[in-house]
């Protein structure tokens, strides 16, 4: 059996871009697949193939859930990853969406199978989302960084080229994919401040959208997302105010941000788990006082 499960064939693709997100690993603060879902969701996306979920998944870290249909029946529901059409008419091209949670297992089948996905769709160019955490602070603009097949791309785009090397994620490993296949392809980051970590990140997926705008020409109405952004910063500054050690933190990194020169010792770096659970704290209080 193929993992590639086609429930129909979609027609008419105009120049379709492929643009793909994994929840998982790759996707701190769940910017990048909340972009994803922003996208679909604004283009009326309709699905039309998924991946079998059984190659690639293992099932007690990304455990089947059972959910209760209208008529009381009760159903497994696979963790799987699934594809949409996307029709943009005012644009110069469509899109095909990919996404859902980062596989287990077997990524070079994987990402073969999409790779194949695309080839089939006649796709010319395969952008991956992806979000990362870093020392960045929450006031300023989302740092992104990125790469592509073309290296006139990156400089149109005005990207910062990555210099990462450690391990990567699915989005990494189906990037260079694409480039082994000559199939043209873009990764996009984008820097979430790992002090909210826990909380999700509209404004990087802002970012990660306005950027996507840049590269494939199809741009979609963001006035909700830019309003979710500017409540979700605001939330976040009233937290940060909320303790002196936190604010201190992060009012280094603002320096930091604007010198580029300054490092930030280890030891002067808030746990993640302190971080979160003050967060936290804060949210259940600003939940309770009715605000």
């Amino acid at each position: 059996m193929q993992p590639l499960i086609w429930d129909r064939r979609p027609d008419g693709l105009r120049a379709p871009a492929l643009v793909c997100a994994f929840k998982g690993w790759n996707d701190a603060g769940d910017a990048a697949s909340s972009a994803v879902s922003f996208l679909a969701a604004s283009l009326g996306a309709r699905p039309f193939a998924h991946i079998d979920p059984e190659e690639f998944f293992d099932f007690q870290a990304n455990r089947p859930m059972i959910r209760l249909s209208p008529q009381d029946k009760r159903e497994i529901v696979w963790p799987t990853v699934e594809i949409f059409e996307a029709p943009a008419p005012r644009a110069p091209r469509d899109l095909v969406l990919v996404q859902g949670v980062e596989p287990s297992m077997r990524w070079k089948t994987f990402t073969a199978s999409i790779v194949d996905l695309a080839e089939a769709l006649g796709v010319q160019v395969v952008v991956t989302l992806g979000a990362l955490l870093g020392d960045v602070p929450h006031t300023r603009p989302v740092a992104m960084t990125g790469h592509t097949s073309d290296p006139s791309l990156s400089e149109r785009l005005e990207l910062q080229p990555s210099s990462y090397e450690g391990p990567t994620g699915i989005v990494g490993v189906l990037h260079a994919a694409c480039a082994n296949a000559g199939l043209p392809s873009a990764s996009l980051w984008a820097a979430v401040p790992h002090y909210v970590a826990a909380a999700t990140n509209p404004k990087a997926a802002l970012a990660l959208l306005r950027r996507l705008e840049g590269l494939i020409g199809v741009s979609v109405d963001v006035s909700e997302l830019e309003s979710a952004a500017a409540d979700y910063e605001r939330q976040v500054g009233l937290a940060v105010q909320s303790d002196p050690d936190i604010q201190a933190f992060v009012e280094r990194l603002e320096r930091a941000a604007e010198s580029e020169e300054e490092e930030i010792a280890p030891e002067d770096v808030p746990s993640g788990d302190m971080l979160a659970r003050e967060f936290q704290r804060f949210l259940r209080q600003r939940g309770a006082d009715g605000k």
